[in-house]
């Protein structure tokens, strides 16, 4: 079958005079918009009023596409004759690619943000923030801007950084492992970099210049995962912090984006199906901003800019169709590319990002040359659909070894979310490659519920159509056995966050098609969590989930699928859950609950059932901290393939050799 990405790039040859002529004025705090902020923009027609304002139905709408993880089969094509032109545009990738010539193509490690600014690169060394002049960012001599200790924190680290755009001053947001809670920290730059400033608990910020000169911050503040307010604030002689807007409907969050040119500063608020941008000029930020669009329910929109032109990111119209490479399954973008480019990198689950750049000027794609990774000629993709309960066919994708003999005789591990209209992440991940080096066969499957065939997709898997994503899931795990792909005895299935959702509710549904099931920060309480509103999150959730409180019709459908409150007296497969101590997304107390509650169902089945019974492990990992998900957590990867090979009965002893050559422990 052939998959074919769908992303609509609605390229707007249009300007902020013909958005005043054509919208209808909104208001934003109370704040007029200034007749000079028309001509910063040349003219240019295009009719967005026509397309975005006629309220379309949900079938109309093409997917919202900010990133893909979904691709088919045939290569962009890139003709040889650019060959020559490929190595003189590919300067900005040119360490990147001698890094990946030089460097083992096996060897994975986490890299920290890194912005480049000027001419220095600005990165995290150590316990530190530092920068170092552009051509010595691979050397040690660079210059400490700020050391993280001074904020007392347990093993600190820079998750983003922002260079004001004169190189006063430069802002980082700074966490740790244990907590989804963030500092900003801003330093000024001079002969002996101070700390200025530090503001707690910031989501999203970035740097613009007014007309004076001076460097005005923008940030959301985040109160109980809830981001609602927008704050500037400017430092030195002229110091002022004051809040900007603030976002009065709880099911919607803000988030601040900078366009790629720093031309524009974009006021995204949305939610899990409707976007709203006003934008707030680079070179006038004390003027009131302008809106692109009001919300409208079901519309999604993002913004960029580039050489006086909008470009307009959205889920209406018809989509525009890239072809990939066969392998590609995670799409990436480069969030520090320049105006001119567009950076990118492509991967799978097995398979480390390839780099790619999109030079506008020549309107060609280049591709990074080197090392090719021996993964595309030892292991095989495949494209498959299960056709589900209703005849719906449901999408999978399934990697193996090129080699593998009697498939039906190998682990199978299987992937689902299938939440939130998001895609289901394919993206490298080190330990699946190594499964798949020793003999695994990996399947995703692309459940009603995500976002991987567009909004209808997700639509037909939420609210009172959960039950189809949870169809869907045992389609494509009966069709895989169908085929010959693996067994019922050698299957596992994994998912975290709200795919623990239909994997819980296939436990308790059809326990006899799994062995084992991995879960991490698993959502399994739906009932009681969507009938909490103290809850952070419950308000934002309730157009995914329903509103089981005041809706009997809700609480009656999401009572029948619950994994909590479906558990009973039955056979399960092994369950291995990693949950975190202090986690404000899934709260630790539903998942112990569920925990509990599952032991004493397969203690007492077991106890009925006789001897020669093999009870199944139910574990609960408990990791202290406050994130949600932590990927790269080693102990929690080896802990669980430990679990997976221990329930197979499968040796793990070369698996682990091979994980080290990817993780540094």
């Amino acid at each position: 079958m052939q998959q074919k990405t769908k992303l609509f790039l609605r390229a707007l040859k249009y300007s902020i005079p013909h958005l005043g002529k054509c919208m209808q004025k909104q208001h934003l705090n109370h704040c007029n918009l200034a007749d000079h902020y028309y001509n910063r923009i040349k003219l240019k027609k295009y009719h967005l009023t026509k397309c975005l304002q006629s309220k379309p139905k949900i079938s109309e709408l093409a997917r919202n596409i900010p990133s893909r993880s979904f691709s088919c089969k045939d290569l962009l094509p890139i003709k040889q004759e650019n060959e020559k032109s490929l190595s003189e545009n590919m300067d900005a990738f040119e360490k990147v690619r001698t890094r990946l010539e030089t460097q083992p193509q096996e060897e994975y490690e986490i890299i920290n943000a890194e912005v480049k600014h000027g001419g220095f690169v600005y990165y995290q060394e150590g316990c530190c923030l530092v920068r170092s002049k552009d051509e010595e960012a691979d050397n040690d001599n660079y210059e400490v801007l700020f050391n993280l200790e001074e904020l007392k924190l347990d093993q600190p680290f820079i998750d983003c950084i922002r260079v004001a755009p004169d190189e006063k001053y430069v802002a980082a947001k700074i966490r740790t492992d244990d907590s989804e809670a963030s500092t900003c920290i801003v330093v000024k730059l001079s002969d002996q970099p101070i700390m200025e400033a530090s503001f707690p608990n910031v989501s999203s910020f970035e740097w613009v210049k007014d007309e004076e000169d001076e460097d005005v911050l923008f940030y959301t503040f985040q109160r109980n995962l809830r981001c609602h307010d927008v704050y500037r604030a400017t430092f030195g002689d002229n110091k002022r912090n004051e809040r900007f807007y603030t976002e009065k409907d709880p099911s919607y969050f803000v988030f601040l984006y900078l366009t790629k040119d720093s031309r524009f500063l974009t006021i995204n608020i949305m939610n899990k199906t409707t976007s709203e941008v006003w934008l707030i000029d680079g070179l006038s930020p004390w003027d009131p901003p302008v809106l692109i669009q009001k919300r409208i329910h079901g519309v999604l929109y993002y913004v960029e800019h580039r050489d006086d032109e909008l470009y307009i990111l959205t889920n209406v119209g018809e989509p525009t169709e890239f072809k990939l490479p066969p392998w590609a399954c995670g799409f990436i973008m480069d969030t520090n590319s320049d105006p001119k480019n567009c950076p990118f990198q492509l991967c799978s689950p097995i398979r480390p990002p390839k780099y790619y750049t999109y030079k506008f000027a020549e309107g060609k794609l280049f591709e990074e040359t080197g090392h090719e990774d021996p993964i595309t000629k030892t292991s095989r993709v495949l494209r498959l659909e299960a056709k589900s309960k209703d005849g719906k066919l449901v999408p999978m994708t399934v990697f193996h070894k090129t080699d593998s003999e009697v498939l039906q005789k190998k682990p199978l591990l299987v992937h689902v979310y299938g939440a939130y209209g998001m895609d289901l992440k394919m993206n490298f991940r080190p330990e699946r490659r190594v499964l798949v080096d020793d003999g695994w066969i990996l399947a995703y499957c692309h459940v009603r519920g995500g976002g991987e065939l567009g909004l209808q997709w997700h639509a037909d898997g939420r609210l009172t159509k959960k039950l189809n994503g949870l169809a869907d899931l045992e389609a494509c795990i009966k069709t895989l056995h169908g085929q010959g792909f693996s067994q019922p005895s050698l299957t596992t299935l994994t998912a975290f966050s709200a795919g623990g959702v239909l994997v819980g509710a296939l436990c308790n549904s059809n326990p006899e098609l799994l062995r084992a099931v991995t879960l991490e920060a698993p959502f399994l309480d739906v009932l009681n969590t969507m009938m909490d509103t103290t809850l952070p999150l419950t308000l934002e959730e309730l157009e995914e989930w329903g509103n089981p409180s005041s809706d009997e019709k809700h609480k009656s459908y999401i009572k029948h699928y619950c994994p909590y409150q479906n558990i009973k007296p039955q056979h399960y497969p092994s369950v291995h859950i990693t949950a975190y101590e202090n986690d404000e997304r899934v709260p630790l107390k539903g998942i112990v609950n569920y925990t509990e509650k599952l032991k004493e169902a397969v203690m007492e089945y077991s106890k009925n059932t006789g001897e020669g019974y093999q009870t199944p492990n139910i574990i609960l990992d408990i990791q202290p901290g406050g994130n949600h998900v932590i990927e790269d957590s080693h102990k929690k990867i080896t802990a669980q393939i430990k679990f997976l090979y221990e329930e197979l009965g499968l040796d793990s002893t070369s698996v682990f050799e091979d994980l080290k050559k990817y993780l540094k422990f």
